[in-house]
């Protein structure tokens, strides 16, 4: 799931990086590529395996 969310996070990063946008002065590419590497750290470390979507 994290990384998922990571791979999310790349890509928009990579697209407000294209375009030059910033959301604020906080999101900008910088903060989503590292909210990306976080996620993908999170995912490494196995926080989330248990999940199941399985009801």
């Amino acid at each position: 799931m994290f990384a998922l969310v990571a791979a999310l996070l790349f890509v928009l990063a990579l697209i407000f990086d294209i375009a030059g946008v910033a959301v604020g002065t906080v999101v900008t590419a910088a903060t989503l590529s590292i909210a990306g590497l976080l996620c993908i750290a999170l995912h490494l470390m196995g926080v989330g395996a248990g999940w199941s979507l399985k009801r």
